[in-house]
């Protein structure tokens, strides 16, 4: 019998738990359908196919991760703010770790602007407010934590950090003190250099 009181917000949440007990490339709309005991059919009045299924637990994904990253900044800066929004992926990604692989799911232009990924742009610029970085160079650490926030967190889930010493956590501690000290002298570090042959007073 077919499961009576599905909407798209049940169907996407129930992908997104299979997502995380399978793995986000197993989710189709006929494994969903067998979980929730529902014909394939029946589910194409809620999602538009195994695509649109897929994508709108990213967008889930996205907001949850917004949601948590915003709330972990608030109040925070510097280096107290890199470690709070670092440690909302990195526990996002334990927790939800087919979720966690959906959040990268490559959206068109459309889709992406109205999602809440602009919002995890807003967040690492909230976390970077107190370092006062200029343009372009905030947008290029934005990038910069971006990348060691999900390549860590994507490494540590996959186990490459399970069978050396010191402990992940540990590392973690260090990259962010590195990055917490290279931030710190980034504004300075983009001054323009004295033109080859000249002194910084100017003077050859």
């Amino acid at each position: 019998m077919a499961r009576a009181g599905l909407t798209p917000d049940k169907v996407t949440r129930a992908g997104a738990e299979l997502a995380d007990e399978l793995g986000f490339d197993r989710v189709t709309l006929s494994e969903l359908s067998r979980r929730l005991g529902v014909q394939v059919a029946s589910l194409y009045s809620h999602v538009e196919g195994s695509h649109g299924l897929r994508t709108r637990i990213a967008l889930l994904a996205l907001e949850e991760l917004a949601d948590r990253g915003e709330e972990a900044v608030a109040g925070r800066s510097r280096l107290e703010a890199l470690g709070a929004l670092g440690t909302v992926y990195r526990t996002y990604a334990a927790e939800h770790p087919g979720r966690y692989d959906a959040a990268r799911l490559p959206l068109d232009a459309a889709v992406a602007a109205a999602s809440a990924g602009p919002r995890h742009s807003r967040m690492l610029r909230a976390a970077l407010h107190g370092y006062r970085l200029p343009e372009p160079e905030e947008t290029h650490a934005v990038r910069m934590l971006g990348s060691l926030f999900h390549g860590f967190a994507t490494l540590e889930l996959s186990g490459g950090f399970a069978h050396s010493d010191p402990d992940s956590a540990e590392s973690w501690a260090r990259i962010l003190d590195a990055i917490d000290t290279l931030l710190q002298g980034w504004a300075s570090s983009t001054q323009p250099r004295p033109a080859s042959g000249e002194s910084s007073s100017g003077r050859t």
